[in-house]
């Protein structure tokens, strides 16, 4: 990569008064590079050049033919799969990740690009039925202008272009304030767009102190629309300072997912899937399976063989081959899961296997099974981030619906079974955006992304993901 520096206005530069960040390595936790970071009032005036910047460019690119805007993006999509291995680097040891999972997810910003720049050729609007003669009424879109993206460290590329790849395809410009832990992968990304002839100033990335860069986005009239992705705590705070602004705000926040297994399901194959699933990326998913609920025929059947296939897991850097378990993201995650489980197994969880960290360099936490879970204890009340599986049996079907929505958040749920009638009732019943029937990967360029009560607002991806970047307008012609 030619640079890792902020991009603002076509431009690489540093950052106000010269601010930098040590960017570690999770897993040995040694200085990968200093990267430009803005702070305090020098992080708020690189924002407000971002949307000067961003501000100037935002008509040109609204006013491109969407053809042409979706040709700018499929040469990206072609550039990022050309470099894939060279940007999956970059993530894996920002991230952690294991190499192979950095390499899918450096898959997703391609597919993204092609699929809403292809869906942004058909945002045609639609023309309303006059009840009075001599009336014409239409429905037409238009971008917002000016979008801001801010995301978190789990998945660097995946949650940006997520975002982005609909705002641009829209005719938005776009501000990208990434994790300052996995700043590069972001960066990365507006280095492929930038060579794919992606006018100056349609995107542009910012890196620096969070507070101070968010107010500036909520206080600019410029700015009108923020999609973030992150933490229910900090949603609420957006959500309280677009009120002053009216921003409109798209929020992907936290998840908690509940999975019903039941005694009809091949046991063996749902405990191979389900370890895989549960532990990719450290457990540091926001859609991963959290809160196992297992059918008192085959519970005991299913903890045996998730307990032994999770001591087969592989702790290590992401750069190894061998690796399938990378660290937590920092020190606080790794302390945070740490205390999570401590908690729960002090209320009564039985550890099978794993429970602890692990010695030397790197924020690596094993992975964990626990069981005899009670229903209030932190594995099963929080979102715990991390590569921890608790496990608790059920026996009736109506109880273990009722516990699966008693949280606050509903991103995504899961349910195996064979039977059509009981998933059916039981995938109706959920309040969750994402239901997975005997499916661990819900998310998918072409499908809505969201989630209910305190898991955001809106959506991300597929056609109602193009819309939440564009605003309607209703146009009436009289005295025809």
């Amino acid at each position: 990569m030619a640079t890792n520096k902020q991009l603002i206005g076509g431009e690489w530069v540093g950052a106000s008064g010269d601010g930098m960040w040590d960017l570690l390595n999770p897993a040995t936790e040694e200085l990968l590079e200093r990267i430009p970071y803005g702070r305090s009032e020098h992080a708020a005036a690189d924002t407000t050049t971002a949307i000067d910047a961003a501000s100037e460019a935002s008509e040109g690119w609204a006013s491109t033919n969407p053809y042409k805007r979706a040709a700018v993006l499929l040469k990206a999509a072609d550039l990022i799969y050309e470099r894939r291995d060279e940007y999956a680097r970059l993530t894996t040891e920002e991230s952690g990740k294991p190499f192979a999972q950095s390499k899918a997810e450096w898959g997703t910003p391609g597919a993204f690009l092609a699929f809403m720049g292809e869906e942004a050729k058909r945002l045609g609007g639609r023309i309303i039925p006059s009840r009075s003669p001599g009336r014409h009424m239409d429905v037409t879109y238009m971008p917002y202008g000016v979008v801001g993206v801010i995301t978190a460290w789990n998945f660097p590329i995946y949650n940006v272009a997520r975002a982005a790849s609909a705002a641009l395809a829209a005719g938005n410009s776009v501000i990208v304030r990434p994790s300052e832990h996995t700043p590069r992968s972001a960066m990365a990304l507006g280095e492929a767009l930038m060579d794919a002839g992606l006018p100056p100033g349609v995107f542009n990335v910012i890196n620096g102190d969070p507070d101070p860069m968010g107010k500036v986005m909520l206080a600019d009239h410029r700015l009108r629309k923020i999609q973030f992705t992150g933490s229910v705590r900090v949603g609420k705070l957006l959500m309280d300072g677009a009120s002053r602004t009216v921003t409109k705000l798209s929020l992907e926040l936290g998840g908690n997912a509940p999975v019903l297994i039941f005694p009809d399901a091949d046991i063996e194959s749902v405990a191979k899937s389900a370890v895989k699933t549960k532990f990719r990326n450290g457990g540091q998913v926001c859609i991963a399976p959290q809160r196992f609920y297992v059918h008192e025929a085959v519970s005991e059947q299913f903890t045996k063989a998730t307990a032994l296939l999770s001591e087969q897991e592989v702790i290590g850097d992401g750069m190894h081959p061998d690796t399938t378990i990378g660290p937590m993201i920092n020190q606080t995650q790794l302390e945070r899961v740490s205390r999570i489980v401590a908690d729960s197994a002090a209320a009564g969880g039985r550890i099978i296997t794993g429970g602890e960290g692990t010695e030397g360099a790197g924020y690596f936490y094993q992975p964990t099974v626990i069981t005899d879970v009670a229903h209030d204890s932190p594995v099963m009340t929080e979102e715990v981030f991390g590569p921890v599986m608790p496990i608790t049996s059920f026996d009736n079907l109506d109880d273990v619906i009722h516990r699966a929505n008693s949280v606050n958040v509903g991103l995504a749920a899961y349910v195996w079974t064979e039977d059509l009638k009981t998933a059916l009732k039981v995938s109706e019943a959920l309040e969750f955006g994402l239901v997975g029937v005997n499916d661990w990967a819900p998310g998918s360029p072409e499908a809505p992304f969201g989630g209910m009560k305190e898991s955001g607002i809106g959506r991300e991806a597929g056609l109602e993901g193009l819309l939440e970047y564009v605003e309607p307008k209703t146009r009436v012609f009289g005295s025809l």
